[in-house]
């Protein structure tokens, strides 16, 4: 028997409640390895066949979940790696290399149902490093999910902000600019000495501006048209013809204009339509600005609300229907982009729910990014929730190709992915799960 090697388990002081039987077994069954820095002990993917106990130097694992091998886990004299007993890891989650030259003592998987049985002080001690070893595997695991999922939301979330700010920044700027326009259109129309009546008439066709006749959005085709009648009507008159796309995007008439001519004369026509249209064109603005704002509000309100922002890590009474609705907010860039059709039908009266709000939506994402990820362009998802058994059901189901059988088996399994490297980690149904 390989006193040295005793001793030297002997020595490491994580192993110092272990009994001396159990280090002299371990010693006569496992075998000396050497490693020099840079080998690589365990593959990714491949089986892993061995108990490792490290004589000294140092190995560590890192993955590659698209963003670039990331330290995991790291190994030093006296740590335990390899395979554990009662583990059901298959493999390798990434290369496990030596980081420092490495001396360790390993234990063939052959051997644990001997070294179980004989070894119960070790075997407990390795229990225990296993399930250290899964929270801290499944805290990583969790956060880098987590890191992509904020990643693909900021993403999103910065292309629906972008159309909002960047009208609100170019409202601002030519609002600026109309204001003085607006002064100096009032101050003309106060020097053209109008009566009472034509101020009261004048008044009336501003209000008139503004309204919207119908609500309905014109075509390019029936907006241009707008503006050539306009526009013919101030030529017709002799009147500047700058007036003819602020006219033109608002609910004025030719009938309407007609009868301004019939209370203002010639001469001043061309200071009241002036008056009008930068007023029209100034509310106009303002309107559109206070609207973009309200867009961003949403769109804030909606990523507070998916993520549960002021009562995160708390259980509570949750509402499942919203919790999707809002996720549906939060995904809204990428539901455009596939111009998918998302079809929800909820019972109505749809109890609440015992939960975190926060990591029920994360459950609600994975799902519908996934979906929306496999559906074609216009394709379709079906989200349906309803009571069953005494529980709330949620199914997401999509009209995409579907997972093959070969791997249908593996779609829970940890880093699995069929997406294209750095576009999935993974990780998603396993979180998910």
């Amino acid at each position: 028997m390989d006193t040295l090697l005793i001793d030297r388990l002997a020595s490491l002081s994580s192993l110092a409640a272990i009994p001396r039987t159990e280090l002299e077994w371990l010693a006569e069954h496992g075998h000396f390895m050497g490693y020099e820095a840079g080998d690589i002990v365990g593959p990714k993917g491949q089986p892993i066949n061995h108990l490792y106990i490290v004589l000294s130097g140092k190995m560590a694992i890192r993955v590659d979940r698209g963003a670039g091998p990331k330290l995991v886990a790291e190994w030093r004299s006296g740590d335990i790696s390899g395979m554990l007993p009662y583990s059901r890891m298959k493999g390798a989650p990434g290369d496990t290399y030596v980081e420092e030259k490495l001396e360790a003592v390993g234990i063939d998987v052959k051997l644990f149902p001997e070294m179980i049985h004989l070894c119960p002080s070790f075997t407990a001690h390795t229990v225990h490093i296993m399930l250290d070893r899964a929270r801290n595997f499944n805290t990583s695991d969790l956060q880098d999910e987590k890191m992509l999922s904020l990643g693909k939301l900021a993403a999103g979330l910065a292309h629906e902000l972008n159309n909002p700010a960047s009208a609100m920044v170019r409202n601002a700027k030519l609002l600026l600019n109309g204001l003085a326009g607006m002064d100096e259109a009032w101050q003309a129309l106060i020097t053209a000495r109008l009566s009472e009546n034509q101020f009261r008439q004048i008044g009336e066709m501003r209000t008139t501006c503004l309204a919207r006749s119908d609500g309905k959005k014109l075509s390019p085709i029936q907006k241009a048209d707008r503006q050539d009648h306009i526009s013919q009507w101030l030529n017709s008159r002799q009147l500047d013809p700058d007036f003819t796309a602020t006219l033109a995007d608002t609910a004025v008439t030719i009938s309407n204009l007609d009868q301004m001519t019939t209370i203002i004369s010639p001469d001043k026509l061309d200071v009241v339509l002036k008056w009008i249209a930068v007023s029209c064109s100034t509310q106009t603005l303002a309107a559109e600005m206070e609207q973009a704002a309200g867009q961003i509000y949403k769109l804030v309100d909606a990523v507070k609300k998916f993520t549960y922002m002021d009562n995160l890590g708390e259980k509570e009474l949750v509402d499942v229907e919203n919790g999707i609705r809002e996720t549906l907010n939060v995904l809204l860039s990428k539901t455009k982009s596939k111009n998918a059709s998302i079809t929800i039908k909820i019972d109505a009266g749809l109890p609440q729910v015992y939960a975190n709000g926060s990591d029920l939506n994360q459950i609600w994402y994975n799902l519908l990014d996934n979906a929306l990820d496999a559906i074609s362009i216009t394709g379709n998802i079906r989200i349906d929730a309803h009571c069953e058994l005494n529980r709330v059901v949620v199914r997401i189901v999509d009209d995409g190709p579907g997972i093959a059988s070969e791997v249908i088996s593996r779609i829970f399994d940890p880093f699995f992915t069929t997406k294209p490297l750095g576009q999935g980690t993974g990780l998603g149904l396993d979180i998910t799960r």
